[in-house]
């Protein structure tokens, strides 16, 4: 107090104040079997209890403490418990073992937080050791560890050589994703033991040592120069070498392959003396008295470094025997001044002749450039396109405009401008669709609007007519029911012009169609390398008439907008015309990228209105009347009596349900020489959405490297994670840290029409190196994993081709009558009089229903006139590509055993027309 007087000992707590917790009891393990001790303190308090699992704590096993807080004044009381291992194991409940602390004073009581006691362990085994591994340098290093079971969990530390690694201080080294310990990119020094350390409360534990090899293949170095011929004169070799050491292998590494000496032939030219000719004859006397004589060097002349021929080449004397006398003075006295006089005369001759040159090739330079002006300012010229642009260069080039008149004009009916000359620099590089119309947009090819540049892979410019072919079955000008009194021939001529189209206006892709005409017999629509049919059954469409019935699939983006979890899992299929009428329920097959399974997924159907707007046709594991779903694993067979737009729609029930994805990656050269594209495909397996992927990456000069494989796709929320492993050393190298890149669940999950598109450059050292070998790592955190392994070569020539399709069904778009179907009409209209007529030991129709796997929602067959009739409609519809009727033959054998009137349906007539279909068809 202010005046400094003690508080008496008897005031307990003041008035009006609850008690407040100085310190509250932690969650505690207890290790082996020492008991650990709960504390709880609390002022102002007159008591404290614990309270464990919701009962009171015997108060002789409290020990409790009390204490005067000197700043306040309030009495403080601190009280501890021990829990033994005994009580914990004891006890059985919805949770942990746990106590708490409860407080009294005047006002009330207060409870401190729960606190929890758990035993806390170990377990010996690691769930995963690492595995050891070799690896090229510059390669991924993924070692795996899950430490053993524990409480509290276990931490994780790695040591290498019996040393901690340290992530923080490599950049290299990450050691942060689900304890495993992942080398970026692997270095020598890598090499060596690891060790995955677990360690809590209780014990540490150490896994089993992974050993780690880092190998390098060997490398040539550069060959050396040629050396010089051993021999100096005739036939000899000479030879140049190499060595394993760019680099050296090391720890296991491949030795280089090849030769490391080269010799080949040489021939040394041996040196040739030049000799005299002989001495031709004296020339005619001179006026000073003189001849002369001369020789040559050519016998033989000197070669290869051979000595020329030693002495005088022309001799000259006296020819009157030194009576000539010139001037009244001899001739010896006088010949200095004659042979001066003589070199001035010769050297006034050269003067002369230079000039008389110099003016004759000046006339001919001026004839020249009148001649080239003259050819300039004609009416007629030739355009000139640097054959740099056809090579692929960096140059700049030129596209011009070509005048009237000219001969060389691709089409003589073009009407050029004659005042636009463009200038364009830099390599042209159409990597990506985007880019394409970028260039089409532009005003590049305005001068020449039906002409395109095309530029492939090997950099070479080409011109050509751009075309774009859509599937058409028949292509008729509009859809109509034909009656009495309309043939045929009265249909408009169907158009077969390819469809051309100038390249800056080429429109998006929205659809594949295709059509065919269809009368009372029937028949069956196909939409080739898509997996969507039409089965438009015998009587379905009244006699005497026909009708053109097409369907089609949307490519482009989906009208049918996913709300909550709802995922699309098929493509949008649309049959038509929608004011027909049938008789008989048609079968209409979609694929869809479910894994089907009814615990995982709640599959829907549904229809487009005409007002847009999708309403829900059936829940595929519901029983309806007005319409039936066979859920195959890769497809669905649904029965429906109108057309219209349809899709299927899958709600996830659980984090289990699985997506179907195709994976694919393709290949193709960069602008830059050296550089090569990877380009990874994840998309939902359904024919039609990689058949758009194969369209685009045609466009684009794509090489499919590898044969797609499936890739199952869990609902879990975890993403997907692609990389390339395995490049060559030191003979491609892909940029640090983007060897590995991430997609997002949700783009990976929610159906969309844009193909997920995942790419990776990489770079050869050198122009030689035309061989790929690597492998692609598509994987699901926490799910599938997929390897797609490249061997390919890059150059166009060497490549292998690998089939997108089958081509099963593209050949027959449209089939009608009786070869469109399996089971012979006369054969079908037996069985159905047989199962449709009632029986007293039951419906027969149903024993074929079961005995086929169609026996789900039989209420809806009981609906149709012949139920028997219908269900070998979904039978035909749902072995479309099956090439036998082993299936039908032996449920008809097994009815038969109690039905006489099948006796007469014999096993050999089915094989028969099965026999006859396949003939038919060309399979």
């Amino acid at each position: 107090t202010d005046n400094g007087e003690a508080l008496p000992e008897s005031i307990p707590s003041a008035p009006g104040t609850l008690p407040h917790f100085i310190e509250e009891p932690d969650d505690a393990y207890i290790i082996k079997s020492n008991p650990i001790a709960l504390r709880c303190k609390a002022r102002p308090a007159m008591q404290i209890f614990f309270k464990c699992n919701g009962e009171w704590v015997h108060q002789n096993e409290h020990v409790s403490e009390e204490s005067l807080d000197e700043s306040s004044g309030l009495k403080v009381r601190e009280v501890f418990i021990n829990v033994t291992r005994q009580q914990v194991e004891d006890f059985h409940g919805p949770e942990d073992y746990w106590c708490q602390c409860v407080a009294w004073s005047h006002l009330g009581t207060s409870k401190s937080r729960k606190a929890s006691v758990r035993i806390a362990y170990l377990r010996k085994n690691f769930e995963q050791d690492p595995q050891g591994r070799e690896v090229p340098i510059e390669g991924m290093i993924v070692l795996h560890c899950r430490p053993p079971e524990g409480v509290p969990a276990a931490e994780v530390e790695w040591l290498k050589n019996e040393e901690p690694i340290d992530s923080e201080q490599d950049e290299n080294i990450d050691t942060r994703a689900d304890h495993n310990l992942i080398i970026r990119q692997a270095r020598l020094s890598d090499s060596g033991n690891y060790t995955c350390m677990a360690a809590n409360i209780v014990a540490k534990r150490r896994s089993l040592s992974a050993t780690v090899v880092v190998y390098v293949n060997g490398g040539w170095s550069s060959w050396t120069e040629w050396s010089a011929c051993n021999v100096r004169c005739g036939r000899g070799w000479q030879k140049r070498s190499r060595t394993c050491t760019n680099p050296a292998p090391l720890n296991g590494g491949a030795f280089c392959e090849g030769m490391s000496v080269q010799k080949i032939t040489c021939t040394s030219l041996c040196p040739v003396d030049g000799s005299w000719e002989v001495w031709s004859e004296w020339s005619v006397c001179s006026p000073e008295c003189e001849h002369l004589r001369i020789r040559e060097c050519t016998a033989p002349p000197p070669r290869n470094g051979g000595k020329f021929c030693e002495g005088l080449s022309q001799e000259s004397e006296n020819c009157t025997d030194g009576l000539c006398i010139l001037d009244k003075k001899p001739l010896h006295e006088i010949k200095p001044q004659r042979w001066s006089r003589r070199g001035i005369e010769n050297a006034s001759d050269i003067a002369l002749y230079s000039g008389l040159g110099a003016a004759v090739v000046a006339v001919a330079v001026l004839v020249i450039g009148v001649t080239l002006y003259r050819r300039s300012q004609s009416d007629y010229g030739v355009d000139v396109i640097d054959s740099s642009a056809l090579t692929g260069g960096f140059q700049t080039f030129n596209f011009k405009t070509v005048r009237q008149g000219n001969s060389l004009l691709l089409n003589s009916a073009m009407q050029p401008d004659l005042t636009v000359s463009r200038t364009y620099s830099g390599p042209i590089c159409l990597q990506d669709p985007l880019d394409k119309e970028l260039m089409t947009e532009s005003s590049l090819f305005n001068p020449l609007s039906d002409i395109k540049v095309k530029v492939q892979s090997s950099f070479m410019v080409s011109l050509g007519v751009s075309e774009r072919a859509e599937y058409h079955g028949k292509n008729h000008s509009r859809t109509f029911p034909h009656g009495n009194n309309h043939s045929f021939s009265t249909m408009h001529p169907r158009n077969k012009t390819p469809y051309i189209q100038n390249l800056s206006s080429l429109p998006t892709r929205t659809e594949l169609r295709t059509t065919g005409v269809f009368g009372h017999l029937g028949g069956r629509l196909v939409m080739p390398n898509t997996g969507v049919s039409l089965l438009i059954p015998h009587g379905a469409i009244p006699e005497e008439n026909s009708w053109e019935i097409y369907m089609s699939i949307n490519q482009g983006e989906p009208s049918l907008q996913s709300d909550g979890s709802e995922v699309l899992l098929s493509p949008e299929v649309t049959c038509g015309p929608p004011d027909m009428i049938v008789t008989t329920p048609f079968a209409l097959t979609i694929p869809h990228c479910a894994d089907v399974s009814s615990e995982h997924w709640n599959i829907h159907l549904k229809k487009r209105t005409q007002q847009g707007k999708w309403e829900e046709v059936m829940s595929v594991e519901d029983e309806s009347t007005s319409c039936y779903c066979l859920l195959d694993p890769f497809a669905c067979h649904v029965l429906l009596d109108s057309f219209g737009t349809y899709a299927l729609t899958g709600e996830p029930i659980t984090d289990c349900a699985v997506k179907q994805l195709k994976v694919a990656v393709f290949g193709c050269m960069s602008c830059n020489s050296l550089d090569y594209n990877l380009r990874v495909y994840c998309v939902d397996n359904t024919p039609c959405a990689f058949q758009e992927v194969v369209s685009d990456e045609r466009h684009q000069g794509g090489q499919l490297l590898e044969e797609p494989k499936l890739l199952h796709f869990k609902g879990n929320t975890f993403s997907l994670q692609i990389s390339v492993l395995d490049i060559p050393p030191f003979l491609w190298r892909i940029k640090p840290f983007t060897a590995c890149q991430e997609v997002p669940f949700s783009r990976v999950w929610c159906s969309n029409r844009q193909p997920l598109h995942c790419a990776f450059s990489l770079e050869r050292y050198t122009p030689t190196t035309t061989q790929l070998s690597c492998k692609i790592c598509i994987r699901q955190l926490k799910g599938h994993e997929q390897i797609l392994q490249v061997q390919t070569s890059i150059l166009e020539s060497e490549r292998e081709t690998i089939t997108f399709f089958a081509q099963e069904d593209s050949s027959f778009p449209a089939q009608t009558g009786p070869k469109a179907f399996k089971i012979p009409y006369s054969i079908r209209q037996r069985i159905c009089a047989t199962f449709d007529t009632p029986n007293a030991k039951g419906k027969d129709w149903q024993m074929l229903a079961q005995k086929n796997s169609i026996n789900r929602n039989l209420s809806y067959f009981a609906t149709q006139s012949s139920p028997s009739a219908v269900i070998l409609n979904l039978w035909e519809a749902r072995h479309q590509h099956d090439g036998d009727l082993d299936s039908l033959a032996c449920a008809l054998e097994e009815i038969g055993r109690t039905h006489t009137k099948l006796s007469n349906i014999s096993e050999s007539q089915l094989d028969e027309a099965d026999f006859n279909y396949s003939r038919q068809n060309g399979l």
